[in-house]
């Protein structure tokens, strides 16, 4: 058994499990979880399901990164629109450039600008002096 690689998860795995994840994102696989474990030599009779719910936070943590690895792309995509706005498809281009670099924490940057014509003076109501009259101011 070893640990997933590229994940931050440390439960030690199968040498089975460590095949599927290493293949799901190969172009062999391209994604596809029956493809993967039918590479990492699965059984046809093993539901995609529970081989995949079982290994849940690796392929989250694997996706995470490998959309991460994905962001140059659309970063690119995005600055291709600008040098090229009139090429056909620039609209879902920038859609899902979007996408990709939201998951992957970039977003984009929003600023909220406050203005206004009052002064800044605020003056406060005086304290309350206790009963004993020794200039000791009173707690509520």
């Amino acid at each position: 058994m070893k640990t997933t690689s590229g994940t931050n998860s440390k439960r030690p795995l199968t040498a089975m499990q460590q095949a599927f994840l290493d293949a799901l994102f190969s172009t062999a696989a391209n994604g596809d979880a029956r493809t993967a474990m039918d590479i990492a030599g699965y059984s046809k009779a093993t539901q995609v399901s529970l081989c995949v719910e079982s290994m849940k936070e690796e392929v989250v943590n694997l996706t995470h990164a490998y959309l991460a690895s994905t962001g140059p792309l659309a970063a690119v995509a995005m600055r291709g629109v600008i040098t090229d706005p009139t090429a056909l498809g620039n609209r879902d281009r920038l859609a899902a450039a979007r996408e990709i670099l939201d998951r992957t924490g970039i977003v984009k940057t929003e600023r909220v600008q406050v203005q206004t014509d009052a002064g800044g003076l605020f003056i406060m109501p005086p304290k309350k002096l206790d009963n004993n009259n020794d200039d000791t101011p009173q707690e509520d």
